[in-house]
């Protein structure tokens, strides 16, 4: 048995399956069943094609319900659980803030655009009927981006490994499903990033099984008057977060490490306590650059 790599791209991120397999070409194969898995996931859910679900959710704001698969449906729940475990601070109606921060024009959004913008988000008053989905008012939209990714790497660990592979992983952008270990029963170790020296790592993880995500302030940012104003906003004040520089998770699944990491972040100060509370292994870097981590 031999590993071997097969790169790719795929929601505008690199990408790489790992797969122990007989031969190479063997490996391609149960490859390129992984990654239909994770383009098929993005053509449905991804907010920038306009066939996907999501899209089409969005485009009938404010008018009609839009019937929906039992797969969305189930994701839509798990991001209904999250709403509640996060005290609303996860909301999948949050990511229409994009259109008030601009991360390429380094630009303050103005009150008044963040506090119209502020007006649309509101998971809550999303009505659900039966199969049906419909946003209440025009302008409101639903964005999968915090648990999408997640959920890809989940189900292209899935694929492979119901095509006999027993060793390998996923690696979508740095959010990581394991299949097994390597060959010979060692675990795959994980570099986890230094959010201010990209070339650099902080720690390292063995992992022999579940899954690991990272959340940032690193990933799209831009410095205004001494500030760093980054990509993970708060839904309620509509300004980025400030507390921690990056927030990893392991879990059993990438979906929730993702998940997990994220509300970390936008819990700020009272991250920490949600990570412990979360029994899962964690590593945390705050603003200072203090790390922290549990002793499991």
């Amino acid at each position: 048995m031999n590993i071997f790599r097969f790169r790719f791209q795929a929601m505008k991120s690199s990408c790489e399956l790992v797969i122990v397999a007989e031969s190479k070409s063997k490996g391609q194969s149960i490859a390129t069943h992984a990654i239909a898995e994770v383009s098929r996931i993005e053509r449905i859910y991804s907010r920038y094609r306009p066939e996907s679900i999501i899209s089409r959710i969005n485009a009938a704001a404010g008018q009609d319900f839009v019937d929906c698969d039992s797969e969305t449906l189930s994701l839509l729940d798990y991001a209904d659980k999250l709403y509640e475990l996060s005290s609303g601070l996860f909301d999948i109606t949050s990511g229409v803030l994009r259109n008030a921060w601009d991360f390429t024009g380094a630009e303050l959004p103005s009150p008044e655009k963040l506090s119209t913008i502020l007006s649309l988000i509101n998971w809550k008053s999303v009505e659900r009927r039966n199969n049906e989905v419909r946003l209440p008012v025009a302008g409101m939209e639903l964005d999968f981006g915090g648990i999408g990714k997640e959920y890809a790497a989940d189900r292209a660990a899935t694929v492979i490994n119901g095509k006999g592979v027993k060793y390998g992983y996923v690696n979508l952008a740095g959010d990581i499903r394991i299949i097994g270990p390597k060959p010979d029963g060692t675990p795959w170790v994980v570099g986890i990033q230094d959010p201010r020296h990209k070339e650099r790592t902080i720690a390292s993880i063995p992992l022999y099984s579940g899954a690991l995500a990272t959340s940032g302030d690193y990933e799209r940012f831009f410095e205004a008057g001494g500030k760093r104003y980054c990509h993970i906003i708060h839904p309620r004040s509509g300004y980025p977060v400030t507390y921690w520089r990056s927030v990893t998770v392991v879990a059993p699944l990438t979906i929730t490490a993702g998940s997990y990491s994220t509300i970390a972040m936008l819990k700020e100060d009272e991250g920490l306590a949600f990570l412990k509370e979360s029994g899962m292994d964690y590593l945390a870097v705050d603003k200072f650059g203090k790390i922290y981590h549990n002793n499991k």
